[in-house]
């Protein structure tokens, strides 16, 4: 194992700062699709209608 403190933090801020990025851009996706959902009526989801 590598205990080498330095490189690893680093490492951890990295991926710490990836996943807020992450989180960060999938929040204002959903926001956007809630968003647009609600103004259009059509999530862009096909739903059957029951007509067959």
């Amino acid at each position: 194992m590598n205990h080498d403190n330095g490189k690893n933090v680093s490492r951890e801020d990295r991926l710490a700062a990836k996943l807020r990025e992450n989180l960060r851009r999938r929040k204002v996706q959903a926001r956007e699709l809630d968003g647009n959902a609600g103004e259009s009526g059509e999530s862009g989801v096909s739903k059957p209608d029951g007509r067959g």
